[in-house]
């Protein structure tokens, strides 16, 4: 858990991890970030890999990744059913919880099925840093953009809604995702919120938005307002550059 016993989100647009030759990826500096704000030397972290299935090559690739860090790695699965006797003990006794990518509608009902929203709630509350990138940033959030009813983006107004926002990712990266986000805000489907580009992060304290961080000088992030009927504008937001290894 946070050492300062505040809620932590870190939502992460994209490049969690990074390509690393032979060994396949390695952390990226967003992902020291996320661990960082445990304050823990040590920390525990548990991956969820829900939004992909929970398939057998993710959760190695995960675990390979993780690797590359000094902390106790562990994850929950749900399919064919919870990994671990009692979800809640151990999400609760976590430093650090991180969501991967992949389909945040079905990530979504199948935590409301297992009652993982309550408990993520609780986890976030108690102090527990809450992470992840693509979908497992979109669902802390009321809603954004979705590729997970196919390749042509809908709309996802059902999110956890722990952070009062909208949210966008992938946003220099995949030209549907800006103009739809921007199109859903100003017509009030989704609230006022942020988004980030690749190799960019969110980081909120409590459900307050406090800076956007990244390794990546370009990169940048969004507050996207709506100003006007139908219409919404966008403010870009500098990152903090963040030491790469």
């Amino acid at each position: 858990m946070s050492t300062d016993g505040q809620p932590h989100i870190l939502a992460i647009g994209g490049g969690t991890f990074v390509p690393d030759g032979r060994y396949g990826v390695k952390p990226s500096p967003l992902l020291r970030y996320a661990l960082d704000l445990t304050g823990q030397d040590r920390p525990r972290v548990c991956f969820l890999t829900t939004a992909v299935g929970d398939g057998a090559e993710y959760v190695a690739r995960f675990y390979s990744g993780f690797s590359r860090l000094d902390a106790e790695v562990s994850h929950l699965a749900l399919f064919p059913m919870p990994n671990v006797a009692d979800m809640r003990a151990h999400l609760l006794s976590q430093d650090l919880i991180y969501v991967s990518g992949g389909s945040v509608a079905n990530l979504l009902a199948l935590w409301r099925l297992h009652g993982l929203d309550e408990i993520m709630r609780e986890a976030w509350e108690a102090g527990v840093v809450l992470s992840g990138q693509s979908a497992g940033a979109l669902c802390w959030h009321v809603g954004g953009t979705t590729d997970s009813f196919g390749p042509q983006l809908s709309p996802l107004t059902d999110g956890l809604g722990f952070l009062p926002y909208s949210c966008g990712v992938h946003y220099d990266s995949e030209p549907q995702r800006r103009p739809l986000l921007e199109r859903l805000v100003g017509e009030g489907r989704l609230p006022d919120g942020y988004a980030a580009d690749e190799s960019v992060a969110l980081h909120y304290v409590g459900a307050e938005f406090v800076q956007a961080v990244s390794y990546r000088k370009e990169a940048g992030a969004y507050h996207v307002q709506a100003d006007g009927p139908g219409t919404a504008k966008e403010v870009r937001i500098e990152p903090r550059l963040l030491a790469t290894l």
